[in-house]
């Protein structure tokens, strides 16, 4: 496939993608220098006295990322996953905009917190991290061998004993936090602490469920599966009718969540990472994968719905983060004016961390984007809501 643009250091774009990106207002350039983008890592809070010995580990420098507390950049060719402070828990790697995504939140102890689109995990983990040792995640993904991956996580950073994992159509998931007294009636099935040893009585009615095909691996699954809960997450001692009762929307502006997190699918234009994955891949699958017309309407939808129902999950007075990390304006600035038009008791408001950010505004006022070129990371919109009592005013 011939080639459009090609700097001394970056991607080689073929045409389709650069008529791709010219098409929604990205110029190619972003994508200069992108071998050279260095990698983050995210320092587990406690392990800051150990930074010589996870330097001697993994074989590289730790330089500190000083607009993202906890942030480092190492090399973008530096292998962790091998490496002892990974495998112990220290260290993880996660874009240092997805750091900001997660930052945008105001996370504050005792926050009950929403992960719509939570796999593979490594923002659920930095959540977990700011909770501390009150409030609650709930981690959301409709795919459940990503979220399985996400559960291997957060174990082994030892952050779940707050947390719960639903595999579940984040477009219809309704399951506000956990409201329930540990004093269920004796003659309800209640949340034993949880195990990843299952009873003979649990896999006879998991496999029961399967066989009718309740759990399916793709958006139009039925029923929120629950696949882990730690110890203080509000599941322990509840009932298990409780526990998946969905809440009514005059329930959820009292009850509902005080933070959400909507990380929607994308195209993944905007993540160098993933687009240098073509290179492996080959060029002639992208359009199929990116550019395909029905595909990225198909997404629009997707984002918009998955949006519109993390905000019905939020209490009244919370904030949600709508994140993509595609560089297209119709899956960011358009589906936030759609949105808008839509929910008029929602607030675009300021992202105030972002004046320390190297990033820039958006085309809608208030919201703001990472690029390669700028920002030093990976593509990232951000958009931040707020939900009103009353409407807001046009």
């Amino acid at each position: 496939m011939d080639e459009e643009f090609r700097g001394d250091d970056s991607l080689p774009l073929p045409n389709a993608f650069v008529d791709f990106l010219t098409q929604n207002g990205v110029s190619p350039t972003v994508y200069a220098a992108s071998r050279s983008i260095p990698r983050y890592v995210r320092l587990k809070p406690g392990c800051e006295t150990q930074i010589d010995e996870i330097e001697a580990e993994i074989k590289a420098d730790l330089k500190e990322v000083n607009w993202l507390p906890n942030f480092y950049e190492i090399p973008p060719d530096t292998r962790i996953s091998s490496t002892k402070p990974y495998k112990e828990g220290k260290i993880y790697g996660i874009d240092a905009a997805s750091g900001a995504a997660v930052l945008a939140l105001n996370i504050s102890p005792g926050d009950d917190v929403l992960d719509l689109c939570a796999a593979p995990g490594a923002k659920l983990c930095m959540i977990a991290d700011l909770l501390g040792c009150s409030g609650s995640v709930t981690g959301v993904d409709v795919a459940r061998h990503r979220l399985a991956a996400t559960k291997t996580m957060i174990q082994k950073y030892a952050l779940g004993h707050r947390c719960r994992l639903f595999v579940a159509d984040g477009t219809k998931f309704s399951i506000i936090p956990s409201t329930c007294s540990t004093e269920a009636n004796g003659n309800l099935e209640v949340y034993k602490e949880w195990t990843p040893q299952k009873t003979w009585k649990e896999r006879k009615r998991l496999a029961k469920m399967r066989e009718k095909k309740i759990f399916k691996v793709v958006t139009g699954i039925e029923d929120p599966e629950l696949i882990f809960y730690g110890c203080n997450s509000g599941i322990v001692g509840a009932s298990k009718n409780d526990v998946h009762r969905e809440a009514n929307d005059l329930e959820i502006l009292q009850l509902g969540y005080d933070k959400v997190l909507v990380d929607a699918e994308c195209t993944h234009d905007g993540s160098i990472k993933h687009i240098q994955k073509f290179e492996q891949w080959g060029w002639t699958t992208l359009p199929h994968r990116v550019l395909d017309a029905q595909r990225t309407d198909e997404l629009f939808t997707l984002q918009l719905n998955l949006l519109t129902n993390g905000f019905r999950l939020l209490k009244s007075g919370g904030s949600l983060v709508y994140s993509t990390c595609s560089l297209t304006v119709a899956q960011n600035e358009v589906v936030v004016e759609r949105f808008l038009s839509q929910h008029h008791t929602a607030k675009l408001v300021e992202i105030e961390e972002s004046v320390k950010w190297p990033c820039r505004e958006g085309k809608v006022a208030k919201t703001i984007r990472f690029d390669p070129a700028s920002s030093r990371t990976s593509g990232l919109f951000l958009a931040k809501f707020t939900k009103l009592t009353t409407a807001a005013e046009p």
